[in-house]
């Protein structure tokens, strides 16, 4: 997919997508880049992959940071804002992208904690950078997203609570990040083709992902979700904040 951005809409911007050394991360961090974006690439232990993309990256000009830092951790936060701050100065685009709870042998309140209590930690960091037009995009699901109306599988449900959870605290924040001339917006996604969270529930609940394509009629793969979170972060927020991707008709609003 290319030209997903107009040429040159992002020249002269900072872009940081959480999450980035991969799947939609890595896709969105790229759609940034090929817009003029110089871009911060993060992950956690997916070094070679964050290496490789930011010298994809630089080849077409760009200037790219990666900074390895672990969000469920504040000082691991500061550290990883102190090397933006020290780089580039500022920040006009952060796409909080990193999310889990899928994961086995981790702490019972691990969702909680990486979906909610660290998605405010990046917030909170980020915003002393963010200037008037700058723009926050918080990536979630549909399952996530009306998960108090339209119950979802067992096996996703802690991380599809989690996840609502941290997009209430972040809206919370939505008329602090205006007073500044920040946009919020939101973008949910079906299940998306290809990603670990599909992978993970198609592994506990076999035919799961199958069983909600024929639903949906469709279901975005990696590249086409991406390209809807580098959209957002250019596009006019929407008033409600909230930019649906895909089919809806199986999700009742509140």
């Amino acid at each position: 997919m290319t030209d997903v951005l107009p040429a040159g809409s992002l020249d002269g911007k900072v872009a940081l997508v959480t999450g980035s050394s991969r799947g939609i991360g890595a896709d969105t961090v790229r759609y940034l880049a090929e817009a003029g974006a110089d871009v911060v690439i993060n992950f956690r232990n997916k070094a070679p992959r964050a290496q490789k993309l930011a010298t994809e990256l630089r080849a077409l000009g760009r200037r790219v940071l990666v900074v390895g830092a672990d969000l469920t951790d504040p000082s691991s936060v500061a550290e990883m804002f102190d090397a933006v701050t020290a780089e580039f100065g500022r920040l006009d685009v952060l796409v909080l992208n990193a999310s889990g709870g899928m994961e086995s042998g981790m702490a019972a309140d691990y969702a909680l904690t990486l979906n909610r209590d660290a998605q405010l930690s990046v917030l909170d960091a980020a915003t002393p950078l963010l200037g008037d037009g700058a723009r926050v995009v918080f990536v979630t699901s549909h399952q996530a997203h009306f998960i108090r109306t339209t119950p979802t599988m067992p096996e996703y449900e802690p991380v599809a609570l989690s996840k609502r959870a941290g997009e209430d605290a972040l809206r919370e924040r939505i008329p602090a990040l205006a007073d500044r001339g920040v946009g919020f917006t939101v973008v949910s996604g079906d299940m998306i083709e290809g990603t670990i969270t599909a992978t993970l529930l198609e592994r506990a609940n076999p035919g799961a992902i199958a069983e909600r394509r024929e639903s949906a009629g469709k279901l975005y793969n990696v590249s086409e979700f991406a390209a809807e979170v580098a959209r957002a972060a250019i596009d006019a927020v929407p008033s409600d904040n909230t930019r649906l991707v895909g089919d809806v008709s199986a999700f009742a609003s509140e």
